[in-house]
Parts: C-alpha cells; structure tokens; sequence
C-alpha cells in the first residue's frame, strides 16, 4: 500500500507523478497544499481523481512554499530533502500543465 498521486493533461498523459509509502507523513503535506485532505484515506489515496484549475495550483505552490519558509517541516533528514522536491516538482509540472489547458486532474491512488 501507498500514495500514488498523479496529474494528467487533457489527452490523460501523465504529467507528474509523486510515490509515498503508506507510513510516509511528506505524503500528507501533498494532500494538504492541494486542498485535498477528502482524498486522503490513510494508507493510500481514495482512488478518486478532481480536477484542479490554475488558481488552485498557484495557491498549492504558494501554500508550500509558506510551509517550507516558515521551517515548519518535521526534520531536515535526506528524505525529506527528496519528499520537498518531490512535492516541489509535482506542483510544478501540474501548474505547467494548468497554465496551458487551464485545468490538470489530480488522480489520488
């Protein structure tokens, strides 16, 4: 078990794509910077997907950054480090996407 997030464009390519294990707390914070906490289903995701506009992904970006520049995270270990990147670049790549279709689905396995 474990979260597999996914954004897809409108041909339903997958453009990013973020793995955490099912005890993994980074995977959380995804959940949360993308107003999604209902998709959360604690050892994996809902298998539910939603569509997010750019706004909403602008705001993701924004939240995450408030979180990392506030030092709230729970500890500077090397998977942390890899876990912000992680989510770093799966908001990126979805906002990419957002920006050029004005919309990315977001499928939360």
């Amino acid at each position: 078990m474990g979260h597999d997030i996914s954004g897809y464009n409108k041909a339903g390519e997958e453009i990013a794509y973020a793995r955490f294990s099912m005890g993994n707390y980074n995977a959380k914070i995804l959940y949360s910077v993308l107003d999604a906490n209902n998709y959360y289903a604690g050892v994996s995701g809902s298998g539910d997907s939603s569509t997010f506009s750019i706004q909403q992904i602008e705001k993701a970006l924004n939240v995450y950054k408030q979180f990392y520049k506030n030092g709230e995270s729970p500890s500077e270990s090397d998977v942390l480090t890899w876990d912000q990147k992680q989510i770093l670049n799966f908001i990126l790549n979805c906002l990419a996407t957002a920006q050029k279709e004005e919309s990315v689905r977001v499928y939360f396995g």
